[in-house]
């Protein structure tokens, strides 16, 4: 159920505004701790029931217990596509809204389960397939949770001819790839869904800049000495690091809006809708990068209802 914000025009949006969400059924990524476990509590103090889908279960529960509201834990592991797979065909029922929250940021160089660069597999690769996984059961909206990095100087590009960056990588080449794949996932699943006749809308949202263990697992000593100085003077906690998400989730947004802090170089401050870099509004890239995930995933766009009914095809998804 999407709502309107009706407060002052003066004042700012906040977790307050997030309206009823009581019947809606929500699953985030990621959920255990930083945005993820802020993201679940907002939601589930408004009403609505939110499955914390999590590598750990264990830490899942330990965090689910902080919750007020109603919950569940789920397992998934977004670097390991046959968790994905195990993840979406156990779901039962209709899905308002998920939430690709999860990432892991500029951490030394290493490899999903599939063999994917572990940067590009989880902040891509994994939401890319459990998204289309998904998508059968989805009734309002997907969320994605991409960065400021998809900008960075050094002209961030999605690396076509090496995605997993074999023989280049850089931490930070690795997640700037990876969070403009994110938008120009966001892109493209709102030009499937529009032309499929799905009510279903796709958004972004980016944090700014907010104090989460994400930045303790830099490669660079230098860069994790410099972001816990941030953190301290310069970043927004994690609660207000989650509004824009949650303000994406829950207001009354065109598909593939994106949305970020309205502060300074938008590190912080409430959510508003923010702008991309060229790169990320590109269709040609995001149909591109689609075919790629795609073929390197096995995951396909499914048919949805509204296909089903002019068709009189039954439902089926690629795996």
């Amino acid at each position: 159920m999407a709502t309107k914000h009706s407060a002052d025009r003066n004042s700012k949006w906040n977790a307050s505004d997030i309206g009823d969400q009581r019947g809606r059924t929500a699953v985030v990524t990621g959920a255990n701790s930083g945005l993820g476990i802020a993201t679940v509590d907002a939601l589930a103090r408004a009403g609505a029931h939110v499955v914390l889908a999590v590598r750990d279960p264990e830490r899942g529960e330990a965090a689910a217990r902080t919750v007020n509201g109603s919950v569940e834990v789920r397992r998934l592991d977004l670097a390991d596509l046959a968790s994905v797979r195990e993840f979406a065909a156990s779901w039962r029922g209709e899905l308002d809204l998920l939430i690709n929250n999860a990432g892991v940021m500029n951490i030394p160089e290493a490899g999903t389960k599939d063999g994917f660069e572990m940067q590009f597999g989880t902040n891509h690769l994994g939401h890319f397939a459990l998204t289309n996984l998904l998508l059968p059961h989805l009734t309002d909206r997907v969320v994605t949770v991409s960065s400021g990095a998809h900008k960075m100087p050094g002209t961030p590009r999605i690396h076509f001819e090496n995605l997993n960056l074999t023989g280049e990588y850089s931490p930070v080449v690795a997640y700037s790839q990876s969070k403009l794949a994110n938008l120009l996932f966001t892109l493209e699943l709102q030009s499937r869904l529009a032309a499929a006749g799905s009510s279903v809308r796709a958004l972004a949202a980016h944090p700014g800049w907010a104090a989460t263990g994400l930045q303790s697992r830099d490669a660079s000593v230098l860069r994790r000495a410099l972001m816990a100085v941030g953190n301290r003077f310069v970043a927004q906690d994690n609660k207000a690091g989650a509004l824009p998400t949650l303000y994406a989730a829950t207001q009354d947004l065109p598909g593939a809006s994106y949305v970020g802090p309205d502060g300074f170089g938008e590190m912080r401050g409430a959510p508003t809708l923010v702008g991309r870099s060229a790169a990320a509004s590109d269709p040609v890239s995001a149909v591109r990068l689609w075919a790629a995930s795609e073929e390197l995933t096995g995951v396909t766009f499914p048919r949805l209802e509204s296909e089903q009914r002019q068709s009189g095809t039954p439902q089926t998804v690629s795996v």
